[in-house]
């Protein structure tokens, strides 16, 4: 009898004897997905080798009734198991972010708030938004951004000192265009990191900042997340590890938000509300009497932050020689009132500031730090003359809790 030729070992086919059966192993394929398929005989011993003639193998083998057909399959590879990330509270909102994004240079942009300036941009991906009195009655946002990077932001406005001192709480990389003479000044001589990082926009506009031609000037400069991180390390405003100055907490139980509770702020120029939203604890914005609520134009989506923070600050007019401009000056170095919101509940204590590059710290009536709400806060800086009120809301019904 011949013995179909399978051909040598290396060629993927083997034939091995056992007693007088024989035992056919052939490998079928290469890769993931091949199959091994192997005929097995009765268990006996196989033979070394020798001649299939001295057995009595004569004919073709016929398969036994025990003969056994198994499908092996070939094993795929184990993929190699992602790495858990880290995760770390953002220094200015407390939110879970990765470690590269919780170093990123803090950036302060001044921001208009003419009326013809708006709908303004960046808004949503700030992280704090100051809204303080500037001149002649109108106030000015500054926009501070860290853990994420933004989209559109402006239109970007002229610095002020106030403004310098509470962006170097940070070592800030401030972004303006141009400004009032004792801003200018500290710029000029702080604004390399000693107190700041100075990000002029008559130094970089047709670089990292542009004219949007469809506004009016002076109410069009803009720039984007992309460009103020390139300007951060232009003027060498390094990523760094920061230590938070307020305390973050998880959001309240929603049984304990109250409903109906609302927040009124007024400067002579415009009237700002916030009604809070106890079932996504947040405090929705509106502008004016407007009854709809204030819309980022850099993202489409509404302004709602978690936390909202108001401080009375002595202001009185700043004496630059220029008296038509009625520009201001701010005492935000020492202490005052502070109304804080969070939760839907109200806090009234204090704020205080060491120094000029010292943080604002915020404390309820019993002197200790409070706690907000992790994610943004929007601080209403008003001042002594400026009036604000406060609905404290309808408490919830305390038999109810949540399951």
């Amino acid at each position: 009898m011949k013995i179909p030729n399978f051909g040598p070992a290396g060629n993927g086919a083997r034939t091995i004897m056992l007693g007088g059966l024989l035992l056919l192993a052939a490998v079928v394929g290469v890769g993931a997905g091949s199959l091994a398929a192997t005929m097995v005989s009765d268990g006996r011993a196989p033979s070394t080798g020798g001649d299939l003639a001295a057995l009595g193998l004569t004919g073709s083998p016929s398969p036994s009734p025990t003969d056994l057909v198994v499908l092996v399959p070939t094993p795929a590879p184990t993929p190699t198991p992602e790495p858990t990330p880290i995760l770390v509270p953002a220094p200015l909102t407390g939110l879970p972010v990765s470690v590269e994004a919780s170093m990123q240079h803090v950036v302060a942009v001044m921001v208009d708030d003419h009326r013809d300036a708006r709908p303004q941009s960046g808004f949503n991906a700030a992280s704090q938004v100051w809204q303080v009195p500037a001149e002649g009655g109108i106030p000015r946002y500054m926009m501070i951004f860290q853990e994420t990077v933004p989209g559109t932001v402006g239109p970007i406005r002229s610095a002020r000192q106030y403004f310098i001192e509470w962006a170097s709480e940070w070592k800030a990389l401030y972004v303006h265009v141009g400004g009032a003479p004792n801003a200018l000044a500290t710029l000029r001589s702080k604004g390399r990191g000693e107190l700041v990082y100075n990000a002029d926009g008559f130094r970089f506009e047709g670089t990292q900042m542009w004219r949007d031609k469809t506004r009016l000037a002076p109410h069009n400069e803009y720039t984007d997340g992309r460009h103020l991180r390139a300007i951060a390390k232009i003027v060498g405003a390094a990523d760094v590890p920061m230590t938070p100055t307020w305390t973050f907490g998880p959001a309240g139980s929603s049984w304990k938000r109250p409903t109906g509770m609302a927040i009124v702020v007024i400067y002579p120029y415009e009237t700002i509300s916030y009604r809070y939203d106890a079932l996504t604890n947040t405090y929705p914005r509106f502008i004016d009497k407007s009854t709809t609520q204030q819309v980022d134009a850099g993202d489409g989506q509404p302004v709602a932050p978690s936390n909202v923070v108001i401080l009375k600050v002595r202001f009185g007019p700043l004496n630059d020689g220029h008296p038509s401009k009625k520009r201001l000056e701010a005492e935000d170095v020492g202490s005052g009132e502070a109304i804080i919101s969070s939760n839907g509940q109200v806090i009234h204590g204090t704020w205080r500031k060491a120094a000029i590059d010292a943080p604002t710290l915020l404390f309820g009536p019993d002197h200790q730090a409070v706690t907000l709400t992790a994610g943004q806060t929007y601080v209403q800086v008003l001042a002594l003359s400026y009036p604000y009120a406060i609905v404290e809301g309808t408490p919830p019904d305390q038999g109810i809790r949540e399951r």
